[in-house]
């Protein structure tokens, strides 16, 4: 499966990853990729930055070191009405909203209310890609999320990092399950490395394994092309690349 974007890249913002937005585009430009999505971690997260930071992305150019970079967030949800930590004016000038349950964040609950939860904020329009949704501690009823990311067009993750067993350990077989889900109700995906350094940016070789294995086609994976991104960004409502 042939990749040209990662969506799910941290910069020094974030308060505890350790590249800078040119480090982190050249790296993409070395491995190959097209574009990359700065997303950093909202307000709520300690160490998080201002929110300021989101709406003054729009001081970033559209293409860094030969890189499309599409100025985004990785929110937090914050209570169970699945509201988020950045609203308004700090959305209004991002070209993509990734949001997620964040221990430091949101207290875990039943699979049922994080179900719910989770549910909630993908019907609020505010947020196109679902973070780490296989992560076993806000456990979640799978299926359901996968209709209801289909039903509001929304992406789900498959998470790179996670796979590896060292962050968000037993994620494997719920982001296998989630994936064989989306690939039988037709809905897609986004696979992120979530990277902190920017010698990660763009390993995502595990994700992809993991979607093909689970029976989705490129066609359902969003990374696979330009073309398929910009298609995704206008559907909901979003900047399109050539804007």
């Amino acid at each position: 499966m042939k990749l040209v974007a990662d969506f799910h890249v941290h910069t020094i913002a974030s308060g505890h990853a350790y590249s800078t937005v040119l480090e982190n585009a050249e790296a993409a430009k070395a491995k190959g990729l097209e574009l990359i999505a700065i997303t950093d971690h909202g307000p709520a997260m300690p160490g998080g930055p201002h929110p300021f930071h989101f709406s003054n992305l729009r001081a970033l150019p559209p293409v860094i070191a030969g890189v499309r970079v599409l100025r985004g967030a990785e929110v937090n949800i914050i209570d169970t009405d699945g509201n988020i930590d950045l609203r308004g004016r700090y959305l209004k000038h991002l070209d993509i909203v990734l949001a997620g349950f964040h221990r430091d964040c949101i207290e875990p609950g039943s699979a049922e209310e994080n179900t719910r939860t989770l549910i909630r904020t993908m019907a609020s329009g505010l947020v196109d890609i679902i973070v780490h949704p296989g992560n076993p501690v806000f456990a979640v009823n799978l299926r359901q999320v996968a209709e209801a990311a289909a039903e509001h067009n929304v992406l789900l993750e498959i998470n790179n990092v996670s796979l590896g067993g060292i962050i968000r350990r037993g994620s494997r077989d719920n982001c296998l399950a989630l994936a064989g889900f989306v690939a039988k109700l037709g809905g897609k995906v986004s696979l992120g490395s979530d990277s902190h350094f920017c010698s990660r940016v763009g390993e995502l070789a595990g994700a992809a394994e993991l979607a093909e294995k689970a029976g989705l086609k490129p066609a359902q994976v969003v990374n696979t092309s330009l073309e398929a991104i910009d298609k995704f960004l206008v559907l909901r409502g979003r900047r399109g690349l050539s804007q």
